[in-house]
């Protein structure tokens, strides 16, 4: 059932939330647009870490790196598969070294989350340190309860199922009162099967996307419940529905 942006349900999206306890966000391009220009500058800083590690030019790191991606769910999956020494550590802090100057405060995104009745928690594969600086600079970080960074998941990325499960064990999530919010239509597949409402955050038509090929899709599958390229207009509808 996809969001009235798509030109479906609103009634749904209006009312279909009152059961909702706990609210889940994914951060990259989801708790800012995928147009912003932050995923590239982490993209680009992990090019760098493969080219330094393995004394490769830019190219061949740039294609090491994608390989690991699309095969093991990021690139230091892929890393601590092949080889098992690296300083996970030393790579997060490297690779979201970056600046985020370019991300503005979003004020009616923040009055949105800001107003959602229960918890709100941010479900990352990038590490808690990048979520609280990017959430600090978009002026929502306040918001949230808690982080639950790919540290937490024992490094297992979305959409491993077990990464979902240690994370509603982690907060004590009841799967049946709790939605997520993601960019990457797989990464909804398991919190669905678990019981979780889905709602899938799309790039604005004509806008910039800096996913890769892979992490698209034409067609929401069905375990997608709902589609929106507008989170807070999205967040809006649902708390009228709610009455808040």
């Amino acid at each position: 059932m996809t969001d009235p942006a798509g030109g479906d349900a609103p009634h749904f999206v209006q009312t279909g939330f009152a059961h909702v306890d706990t609210w889940v966000f994914d951060l990259d391009n989801t708790l800012y647009p995928p147009h912003a220009d932050l995923w590239p500058k982490i993209d680009h800083m992990i090019t760098l870490y493969i080219s330094d590690m393995f004394g490769l030019d830019g190219l061949s790191a740039r294609a090491l790196q994608k390989h690991y991606y699309k095969h093991h769910g990021t690139t230091l999956n892929g890393l601590m598969v092949e080889h098992p020494e690296i300083d996970t550590g030393h790579f997060l802090d490297f690779v979201h070294n970056i600046d985020r100057t370019t991300l503005q405060v979003d004020a009616p995104l923040a009055a949105a989350i800001g107003r959602l009745p229960g918890r709100r928690l941010v479900f990352t594969n990038g590490s808690r340190g990048h979520a609280e600086k990017t959430m600090l600079a978009l002026g929502i970080a306040h918001l949230f309860d808690d982080v639950f960074d790919i540290v937490d998941g024992g490094f297992a990325p979305k959409p491993d199922p077990k990464t979902y499960d240690k994370f509603l064990a982690a907060h004590g999530v009841n799967p049946a009162r709790a939605v997520m919010f993601e960019d990457i239509y797989r990464n909804l597949e398991a919190p669905k099967t678990l019981g979780m409402g889905t709602i899938l955050i799309v790039p604005r038509a004509g806008a910039l996307d800096h996913r890769d090929p892979w992490e698209l899709t034409e067609r929401a599958p069905p375990y997608v419940d709902h589609v929106t390229d507008d989170l807070t207009g999205f967040l809006g509808r649902v708390l009228a529905g709610l009455g808040r």
